[in-house]
């Protein structure tokens, strides 16, 4: 980061203090309630730790045109709830079939594989019901805007078209083009969903709307990039889940196709793209974009 013009940013601070936030609000969001079994499969996964980056990507992106925190909350809660849905679904056995998440055993593991299940399907409800029922003072355009893009980001054109070709493209040889296309639709469309969703309630124009577009499509390939260099590189101890689950499953990945050091150069040149982006943008309000994206480059789970 020497030189850049980011810094001087308390991106710890800031993070720790939108996390506390959103953690609080998730808490409440899911009470302890009838089907007990179900609620607490849902909360299980939801309240289980992470950095927040996805909700914390929307309210940074609210506040980047100006907008205010309670603006973007209740729309930042949804998206870590639609997250954490996929996650649930992608660790399942006939999914990804994975045992750890976030250090912990996986939603299945704890509750079974038919209530994870039906706790991915209700949290894909219950995101935009919470936006429905908690966004207050927002123009009706504006959230038939925000709910397009989610509906959009969650179904055959986002999150389960990446997971299909993903499924699909295990033992196969994939060219670089189709592993990007997993990849922007598994990761980067929810990242893209984010930031949009973040301007458009913050009252953002439509080239702030194609800037952080652009701008989360490249963290969302950078997130990847890094992943599967750590899936090779790190223990699952060092990653709170299976490691080298990749390689095992004959999975195509950015250091397969490429090679690992030209995965980390792309990485890089990922990283370059970002700061384009945010460029046009005030320096400070972008400032907790830029750091967000450095995170995702230099983490090391």
């Amino acid at each position: 980061m020497q030189g850049s013009p980011f810094q001087g940013f308390e991106f710890e601070a800031y993070m720790a203090m939108k996390a506390k936030k959103i953690n609080k609000m998730l808490d409440e969001a899911i009470p302890l309630r009838h089907p007990l079994k179900l609620n607490e499969a849902m909360r299980y996964s939801l309240l289980a730790g992470g950095k927040r980056v996805r909700p914390i990507l929307c309210i940074a992106s609210c506040e980047l045109v100006g907008g205010d925190e309670s603006l973007a909350m209740p729309i930042a809660c949804a998206i870590e709830m639609i997250h954490t849905a996929s996650l649930i679904h992608d660790d399942l056995p006939c999914m990804d079939n994975d045992d750890l998440r976030r250090g912990k055993p996986t939603n299945h593991k704890v509750f079974g594989e038919s209530t994870a299940f039906l706790a991915g399907d209700a949290f894909l409800s219950f995101a935009f019901e919470h936006i429905a029922c908690n966004t207050n003072n927002v123009s009706p355009d504006r959230l038939v805007r925000i709910f397009a893009e989610l509906s959009s980001v969650i179904g055959s054109k986002g999150l389960v078209a990446g997971q299909f070709v993903d499924i699909e493209s295990e033992g196969k040889a994939v060219s670089l083009k189709e592993l990007e296309y997993i990849h922007v639709h598994k990761t980067a469309k929810l990242l893209e969903a984010c930031v949009v969703c973040g301007v458009i309630i913050g009252g953002g124009n439509d080239n702030d709307i194609e800037k952080v577009r652009i701008y989360a499509r490249f963290i969302g390939l950078l997130f990847q990039v890094v992943d599967d260099i750590l899936d090779v590189t790190k223990s699952s101890v060092e990653l709170g889940k299976t490691a080298g689950k990749d390689l095992v499953s004959n999975k195509a990945t950015y250091p397969k196709v490429m090679g690992i050091d030209e995965a980390k150069n792309f990485a890089y040149h990922l990283m370059n793209q970002v700061v384009q982006q945010l460029a046009c943008f005030d320096t400070a309000k972008a400032a907790p974009l830029y750091h967000l994206a450095y995170c995702i480059a230099n983490r090391q789970n």
